[in-house]
């Protein structure tokens, strides 16, 4: 989904976009249909992000048998390594571990989603030499939006107590932003793989929690949020909103695009930590 919002800002009306995933989904488990099979087939570029975040194109590209150019938009990024060799989603109450050398979220950060358009840009550029010049005219456009909110986020965390910059969210898909802005994020990732984490795990968390002076706690939008609850019961800390990390919202919801979805996240977690 977000990667889609970055084609389309660059390939505009000269191109015919096919997402695969909906929004408010979770890539990492999406499960494929025919229809998707037909959709990479006739494709002229298959966009990816890579890192192990699309598992289902691993399996899917080769099977379609399309000749379609593969764009690994995070190949030569300078990714982070997931701690623990993975990181869990919670679905449905269970936490299911997706294994993975690299954080896939590279989009977290600005300056990585900048890399990402420059990518789609000269993969559209390579598929259709006639369109060069409007690709890199609205990818030079759209860029220029990513910068003015970077440079947003950066003033708006700048603005925060130092001492009140660390929240809790339901999985580990934050590093990006934490490197990038200064945030820092706790979560049950590595708490526990089973659905139930024990007690003295959640008590270690919720100590940790109490010693980094944690101001807020957010619930996301793909994950499940009872073990999350439980936290926040534990802490006293109050659920602060809803923060979108893998996936944007629908058309209708406050994450409707990826400006939009980083704006939202640094906006919910700027308001909560600097509320009294």
């Amino acid at each position: 989904m977000i990667i889609g919002d970055f084609a389309q800002q660059v390939g505009g009306d000269r191109i015919d976009l096919k997402v695969l995933v909906r929004p408010d989904s979770d890539t990492h488990v999406y499960e494929p249909r025919p229809a998707d099979a037909m959709a990479l087939a006739r494709a002229d570029v298959v966009l990816a992000n890579g890192l192990e975040f699309e598992g289902f194109l691993e399996r899917q590209t080769p099977a379609s048998g399309t000749e379609a150019h593969i764009a690994t938009l995070t190949e030569g990024m300078a990714t982070m390594e997931e701690p623990g060799g993975g990181h869990n989603h919670y679905i449905d109450g269970k936490a299911i571990f997706h294994a993975g050398a690299h954080d896939p979220h590279a989009w977290q950060s600005l300056a990585n989603a900048k890399t990402c358009v420059a990518g789609i840009a000269s993969a559209f550029c390579a598929a259709d030499a006639e369109g060069w010049r409007s690709y890199q005219a609205n990818a030079a456009a759209y860029t220029e939006k990513q910068t003015a909110l970077d440079d947003d986020i950066r003033a708006s965390v700048a603005a925060l107590p130092k001492d009140r910059r660390t929240v809790v969210v339901a999985q580990n898909a934050f590093r990006y932003f934490e490197e990038a802005y200064g945030i820092r994020f706790l979560s049950p990732q590595g708490v526990s793989t089973e659905s139930e984490a024990a007690a003295a795990d959640v008590a270690t968390l919720i100590r940790e929690i109490r010693e980094q002076k944690t101001g807020a706690i957010f619930a996301e939008n793909i994950s499940d949020t009872r073990l999350l609850e439980r936290i926040a019961a534990e802490s006293e800390l109050h659920p602060a909103g809803t923060l979108y990390s893998d996936a944007r919202s629908d058309k209708d919801g406050p994450a409707a695009d990826y400006l939009a979805m980083m704006r939202h996240n640094a906006q919910t977690i700027s308001a909560a930590l600097a509320a009294d």
